[in-house]
């Protein structure tokens, strides 16, 4: 889910922490990428029609391969230089909110069931997008085809895009690239929106910069992180009726949500019972990520045979445009060093540097 409205929030009230950056700029950059939200995303439109999603012909889904095969293989000829970060176990704090979206399914399964019934098409495409789960062995072969491309891969122990705000503040990386907004809350020091779109779409990528934030808001990373607890996050429910500019002007005026419940009408704004935001600040604060300390990122060369065997042999994938795909990838390796792609087809490593690390 991400944080509410806290986009817009951002646009209107600290503009100058975002920019629009053409995606040919990313040349030579290192990003960490939350894979886990963008298979969910490939697998509600990549192939997709009415309710049926792109499989092969043993019918198994392979629309997340596609739309990962597809989009990562446009930023290594674009020379960038991905770091793939999967979910791990969610934090105790978020059942809730996966109680709310298995709810929201079963919704959806029943609400699609009736629209096939009704043969109201538009409805069974809208309903069977929300009926979408991304399943371990989906998470696993993205992970593998990864790997065979020669990218680095993490399975972080907890939330990605908490890990990927730490490869970022470590220096491992320029931007951490994910949808959710609540990225920033752990701090991240630039954020990369639009990354994954498809080329068709021409989005421009939309970058944030966390210190950017801070000041324009006149802010601590702890009043910030209060702020997004205040316009609704993953972790714990929201007060009724206080929206993001609420939520600002409140914890500008109070400085905390501490002092900020002592003086709010809990009449005009209730307040939920045993509301854990004490909990989700430090969950903010101190995340479980991956260990930064001494990490060496490496890519290396795709293995051609390796991924032709997963993608053809075992995914039915067309192997002429498979081994096309691949081409093009060596041919940007040979063009020039406008496009540098050499570290793509060798061995590099980056040592992380002993500044800017996670603070505990």
């Amino acid at each position: 889910m991400g944080i509410k409205g806290l986009t817009k929030l951002l646009s209107d009230h600290a503009p100058g922490c975002m920019r629009e950056q053409k995606f040919e700029s990313y040349l030579d950059r290192k990003v960490a990428i939350d894979a886990s939200m963008h298979i969910y995303q490939f697998m509600m439109v990549i192939g997709r029609q009415g309710d049926q999603t792109l499989t092969n012909d043993a019918g198994e889904v392979t629309s997340h391969l596609q739309g990962m095969f597809m989009r990562t293989c446009r930023m290594l000829e674009a020379g960038i230089k991905p770091v793939y970060v999967f979910d791990g176990k969610p934090p105790t704090m978020k059942g809730g909110e996966l109680a709310k979206r298995k709810d929201k399914r079963d919704e959806a399964e029943a609400a699609l069931a009736k629209a096939k019934e009704a043969g109201d098409q538009e409805e069974i495409e809208k309903m069977s997008k929300r009926t979408v789960r991304v399943t371990r062995q989906q998470s696993q072969e993205v992970m593998q085809l990864a790997r065979l491309m020669g990218l680095p891969v993490f399975e972080a122990p907890c939330e990605a895009e908490a890990s990927c705000a730490a490869l970022c503040k470590a220096g491992l990386v320029y931007a951490a690239a994910s949808e959710d907004m609540d990225t920033l809350c752990f701090a991240c020091p630039k954020l990369a929106r639009n990354l994954m779109s498809p080329a068709s779409q021409g989005k421009p990528i939309l970058e944030f910069d966390y210190e950017k934030i801070l000041t324009e808001l006149d802010m601590t990373w702890e009043q910030f992180i209060d702020v997004c607890i205040l316009c609704g996050c993953d972790y714990c429910d929201s007060i009724k009726g206080v929206g993001p500019v609420k939520a600002v002007s409140l914890i500008k005026k109070h400085g905390n949500i501490e002092t900020l419940l002592q003086h709010l009408d809990t009449e005009k704004y209730p307040v939920p019972e045993d509301w854990p935001y004490k909990e989700a600040r430090e969950l903010f604060k101190h995340p479980d990520v991956v260990n930064t300390d001494g990490l060496e990122l490496k890519w290396t060369a795709p293995d051609e045979e390796g991924i032709v065997a997963f993608l053809v042999g075992e995914k039915q994938f067309g192997e002429e445009r498979v081994r096309n795909t691949l081409k093009k990838l060596k041919a940007a390796k040979g063009k020039s060093s406008q496009n540098r792609l050499e570290s793509f087809f060798g061995a590099v490593t980056v040592k992380s540097s002993t500044t800017g690390k996670r603070k505990e």
